[in-house]
């Protein structure tokens, strides 16, 4: 197949270059960089990774905190032609390492923090060489790669529709995270959508709440990039009066999880008007209820406010609705906002408890060009993808409702999968982490419903531990949004008729405050 520049990711950063090439692409810190600027890096340490004696690198992992090193690192990579495989430093060393392996990474593009977490996941000795642009270490013993101008791409290499552009991981049941890889013919089709749907320009200040490593975060970066504007990463401390931080940017877009709704709620920031620059207001990653919605809108009354949903699996987000005050809360379910249409282009199915297609409630599954052709590890293919009709069809687990408008409404998860913050977690990743922990037989995770969104409440069995010293051991295994904030230590669990952990009892109780007595 013909490789071009136009069907790559990274032309909407061309793009955008065209548009703004001396206007700032990224604030980070207290540094603001040009689409020249970027441009130029990535240029530089594409060819630096390709010059490499070793070979050309056939996947690249990024491991590097919200910097230029990722943010430029991403592009470089890119650029080279290579799959982009983002990473998040502080991940335990066993998950990083488990990515890096599964992807097939050859070369590695880190920050100092980066460099740390390479060093715990695989040591020096055996890692894959590293190009570190920026760090004033030595060189620890990992195989270095140079920097040189004179190794500088004169342009982005082309790629093909079908090539991999980047492979990001989802949580996994047996522990070991599922690599999804997303071909650039998927985002090519998923960002000409987004560009018909707004009307972002070179104006517009796009937040950045996710983590690299998050698929949501392709969307700030890209339809910034595709549009001229640019990009700022929000730093933790901004949420403490993020009316000020959003006000001295200048932001016009806004996207996160709605936990953040609740989060910005209890610090006072969610005044009538405190938000008024914003112009577009996104939300993604968990269910977004009614009265976040309408609390945000009337803090950013110029903006539009709308939920998204999608899958990692589905490039992104694969449905939206727009917030109409008039006509939306009519439309909510349970107190939660529809997810609106799936897009043009995809055909979707709702199936029932025996996998025949009907009209009204039932697991949501999607085909068509965002969808990936499957996993990394072909073994975790078996029970999300199926054949109907001739096609394969995602099955995303996803319990939803079709409404009288034709849009659908998100209802819960079908199988142990539940999203905290952001986060889709396997409640049986979880229970495999605490049951590792020691004085722990066994562990079952239940989650609750709290004002601030989805919780996680573990009951186990063993010797009774303190919290912090379960949550403490849990860091080193799980990465920090999947750690549960509660435990509780039962003699054993209870059990249905079937003879099986009843674990419709542990969530009755897990909704009870601490110290309750049993609802045995």
């Amino acid at each position: 197949m013909l490789k071009k520049i136009e069907d790559a990711l990274h032309a909407r950063f061309l793009r955008g270059l065209a548009v703004s090439g001396r206007r700032p692409a990224l604030h980070t810190g207290t540094r603001t960089f040009t689409y020249e600027e970027v441009h130029d890096l990535a240029l530089q340490w594409a060819g630096s990774l390709l010059a490499n004696p070793a070979g050309p690198p056939r996947a690249i992992g990024v491991l590097a905190a919200k910097g230029i090193e990722a943010y430029a690192g991403i592009l470089a990579g890119l650029y080279t032609g290579a799959t982009v495989v983002p990473l998040y430093p502080s991940f335990p060393a066993a998950r990083t390492r488990s990515m890096l392996q599964d992807a097939g990474v050859s070369a590695v593009l880190a920050d100092d923090a980066g460099l740390t977490a390479l060093a715990e996941a695989l040591g020096p000795d055996s890692a894959p060489p590293v190009l570190a642009p920026h760090s004033a270490a030595g060189d620890g013993g990992f195989s270095r790669i140079t920097v040189h101008g004179r190794d500088a791409l004169a342009e982005p290499r082309p790629v093909a529709p079908d090539d991999r552009a980047y492979i990001l991981f989802t949580s996994g049941s047996t522990g070991r995270p599922k690599g999804v890889p997303i071909s650039h013919g998927s985002t090519t089709h998923y960002f000409e959508l987004m560009d018909a749907r707004y009307d972002f320009d070179a104006d517009d200040v796009f937040s950045q709440t996710f983590d690299v490593n998050f698929d949501c975060a392709m969307f700030d970066m890209f339809c910034a990039w595709g549009a001229g504007g640019s990009i700022h990463p929000v730093p933790l401390l901004a949420f403490r009066d993020l009316p000020e931080f959003v006000a001295e940017r200048r932001m016009t877009v806004w996207f996160s999880t709605p936990s953040t709704v609740s989060l910005i709620r209890r610090t006072g920031g969610l005044g009538p008007g405190t938000l008024a620059s914003l112009r577009w207001s996104l939300f993604a990653g968990e269910a977004l209820r009614e009265s976040d919605a309408v609390d945000w809108q009337a803090a950013a009354p110029a903006s539009t406010l709308e939920n998204i949903y999608g899958p990692t699996e589905l490039t992104v987000t694969v449905t939206g609705h727009r917030w109409s005050p008039e006509t939306s809360p009519g439309l909510c379910v349970n107190g939660l906002v529809p997810i609106g249409t799936v897009h043009e282009g995809h055909d979707h199915l709702l199936l029932d408890e025996d996998d025949r297609p009907t009209d009204h409630e039932g697991e949501l599954v999607v085909t068509g060009p965002q969808m990936t052709t499957g996993y990394l590890d072909p073994e975790h293919d078996h029970g999300r993808f199926l054949r109907h009709d001739g096609r394969t069809w995602y099955r995303t687990g996803d319990r939803v409702r079709r409404l009288d408008n034709g849009e659908l409404i998100y209802l819960g998860r079908l199988d142990s999968q539940v999203q905290i913050q952001g986060w889709r977690v396997e409640l049986a990743e979880v229970e495999h982490a605490v049951r590792s922990c020691e004085d722990v037989q066994d562990a079952v995770a239940v989650p609750r419903t709290t004002d601030s969104g989805t919780e996680l409440v573990i009951f186990y069995t063993g010797v009774e531990t303190s919290p912090a010293t379960l949550a403490g051991r849990l860091r080193g295994l799980l990465p920090q949004g999947m750690v549960p904030k509660h435990y509780r230590h039962v003699d054993a669990f209870p059990l249905n008729s079937n003879r099986k952990v009843d674990r419709k009892q542990l969530r009755a109780e897990a909704s009870l405050p601490l110290g309750t007595p049993s609802v045995n």
